[in-house]
């Protein structure tokens, strides 16, 4: 059986991941104890992120890419402008190839690694210890174990930590916004992402006498075990990380990543867009798509302005004066030069 594309774009969830074929050898995995999504879990994802999932329309160069990064077990590194969908293409691969709710890290200029692997509050533990303590010295035995006093407790997985646990089948991880962060970040991800792996090293100094601790995941109450204080993926997990395209990356980093630039869609693909969203064009939703096409034509707009100028243009009892001057409104052209463009 063919195992390409295993994601075909078609929206229809399937198991076909179950096709991929096995990675490179320099990019095998072996992390463990093996970790299983319940079927539950893997079916729950949000109304928004259904709907995210469901509605978004890949280009075939955008399934190619997918397909690569998947194969090579690589993170796919997608550039574009605001609005032009790349943080609803994750949405969609998780939702055909059924592999579970999306883990989301959105980046600001104060994101650390750590931020992503996991969270650590040393202030609640020493809290906890000390009501510990004092518990015990209450009694005679002097046994009391008080709850909250594991470290286990004041930790939690981030979401690039949560991806990188040992999962039969590949989590699906958003990076949103990377061109956002420090410039250190891009260079502190290199040796994760090559590695698959990482150490908490509050747990690691702990090993002596605690060699396990189970830690509560990214996006969720359950826990997991780690071990000795190591997480080491099995299934490389499928990476998007997003950029607007406003700078530079370190060349190291590049090579590591499959590059995808989403380009401004064309007609055809506007209109199965709305379709997707909206359902059926009418005179009116054509009308307003080719306005934006117009306006598109002299400054940047998103699809998003689009979807919604076409939405109110449907609301009953909108007169058409107004909605064209709503839509005049919504469609303004993005950036700085937006003021000498529209008005």
């Amino acid at each position: 059986m063919s195992t390409w594309p295993v994601y075909t774009g078609t929206a229809e969830p399937h198991d076909g991941v179950s096709r991929l074929p096995g990675p490179p050898p320099w990019r095998a995995f072996d992390g463990g104890p093996v970790l299983t999504l319940s079927q539950q879990e893997v079916d729950s994802a949000s109304p928004d992120a259904t709907h995210r999932g469901s509605t978004y329309r890949a280009t075939p160069e955008s399934i190619d890419l997918v397909n690569a990064a998947l194969v090579l077990r690589r993170p796919l590194l997608i550039t574009g402008l605001p609005g032009s969908g790349k943080s609803s293409l994750p949405y969609a691969v998780a939702r055909e190839l059924k592999l579970g709710p999306v883990l989301r890290w959105n980046i600001t200029s104060r994101s650390t690694l750590q931020d992503g692997l996991y969270q650590y509050d040393p202030l609640a533990r020493l809290y906890a210890a000390s009501k510990g303590a004092e518990a015990k010295r209450a009694t005679e035995t002097g046994e009391v174990h008080h709850p909250g006093d594991a470290i286990g407790d004041h930790l939690r997985l981030g979401p690039l930590g949560t991806a990188l646990l040992p999962y039969d089948r590949p989590r699906v991880l958003l990076i949103d916004e990377i061109d956002k962060s420090d410039l250190d970040l891009p260079n502190d991800l290199l040796n994760v992402l090559e590695e698959g792996q990482y150490e908490i090293p509050e747990l690691v100094r702990a090993t002596s006498h605690t060699p396990e601790a189970k830690l509560m995941i990214a996006g969720g109450e359950d826990r997991v075990t780690v071990h000795r204080g190591r997480v080491r993926c099995r299934a490389f997990p499928f990476i998007v990380l997003t950029s607007n395209g406003e700078r530079e990356f370190p060349p190291a980093f590049l090579r590591r990543c499959v590059p995808l630039q989403l380009r401004r869609p064309e007609r055809d693909h506007l209109e199965a867009i709305v379709r997707a969203h909206l359902g059926e064009l009418d005179e009116e939703t054509t009308r307003v798509i080719t306005t934006f096409l117009e306006r598109s034509s002299t400054g940047e707009l998103a699809t998003d302005q689009l979807l919604n100028a076409i939405y109110l243009s449907r609301v009953p009892g909108l007169e058409a004066e107004s909605r064209d001057a709503l839509a005049a409104v919504l469609m303004t052209h993005l950036g700085p030069a937006s003021e000498f463009n529209d008005f």
